[in-house]
């Protein structure tokens, strides 16, 4: 890619797209039964179309009754959902405090000056949509962008090219044990500090992270691995991707649920303590690869 795009035109921005409301109205009748229809529904829209038309949106609120307003509440609500066209590859870049004064805002400009857009936009080729947020809830690691669900920490500008590079190549194609963003992590349960890991299953060859679970009436065990920036799990039931699970301590039986909300999806966060000091929070719903590292407590 080359460095400094042309900016695409303001006419350009809000495109128009064609919208066939016969697929809406498939996926509306798909998930008619289902809980929480309206988020599933959009889900799968957006999946379709990239973003959510507003004529889209429109054939929701006609053939299900529900206020166009509200439709757009939720819309706009979730980041997960876009009323713009994103782009393949989305980059967040972290403007809260702590990476604000270590140097976000000029990591943002090599981003810009790189990709040849301002935060907001995508690039004329839809490959990348490049967006700030208020903070990711690591904040002893700033600056801290994530690209595609990876977490990346300390962003320097000399960084930003390879970090372009590296999504175009493609960033899930990870080698466990050689990707420096994967480390092991040690946790316990938050609410009675008994250690949750289990040294009887291993994942990615590391003892796994043992939670139980519940979701769509069903009720069973989960395990995590617990390398950081792996996304492997075994479980006693099938997860459908969407579906957002409540966890539970194994030991106490609590449920661990934080006061975060997940930045990618809206679903609740999940919060683990990292032995050592610190806290490690994940996204409760299923294929969200949203997740938090705070290290600020431990002693690094």
């Amino acid at each position: 890619m080359k460095q400094g795009i042309a900016i695409r035109k303001k006419e350009d921005v809000h495109p128009q797209q064609d919208v066939d409301s016969k697929d809406i109205q498939r996926i509306l009748e798909k998930h008619d039964k289902t809980r929480g229809a309206l988020i599933a529904v959009l889900e799968e829209i957006q999946a379709e179309y990239g973003c959510l038309p507003q004529e889209a949106l429109r054939v929701v609120a006609d053939r299900t009754g529900r206020s166009l307003v509200d439709i757009y509440g939720v819309a706009t609500f979730y980041r997960s959902f876009s009323l713009q066209p994103r782009g393949k590859h989305l980059i967040s870049a972290c403007q809260g405090t702590a990476c604000h004064v270590r140097g976000g805002p000029r990591v943002v400009e090599e981003f810009e000056r790189q990709l040849g857009i301002k935060s907001g936009e995508t690039t004329p080729d839809k490959e990348f949509t490049l967006e700030t947020l208020n903070c990711l809830g690591a904040c002893a690691l700033g600056p801290v962008v994530v690209i595609d669900g990876h977490y990346f920490s300390r962003v320097r500008k000399s960084k930003v090219r390879q970090l372009i590079d590296n999504a175009l190549e493609g960033l899930d194609n990870i080698e466990i044990g050689e990707d420096k963003r994967i480390f092991p992590i040690d946790v316990s349960c938050p609410r009675c500090n008994h250690s949750l890991m289990d040294e009887s299953l291993t994942i990615d060859g590391h003892s796994s992270i043992r939670l139980t679970v519940s979701f769509d009436h069903k009720h069973g065990w989960l395990r995590l691995s617990s390398l950081y920036g792996s996304y492997n799990i075994s479980a006693e039931h099938d997860v459908p991707a969407g579906t957002v699970v409540s966890f539970f301590c194994p030991h106490c039986h609590k449920k661990l649920v934080g006061s975060w909300e997940c930045p990618t999806c809206g679903a609740p966060m999940v919060p683990m303590i990292v032995r050592g000091g610190g806290m490690v929070q994940i996204c409760s719903r299923r294929g969200c690869k949203s997740h938090m590292l705070d290290l600020s407590g431990a002693n690094i």
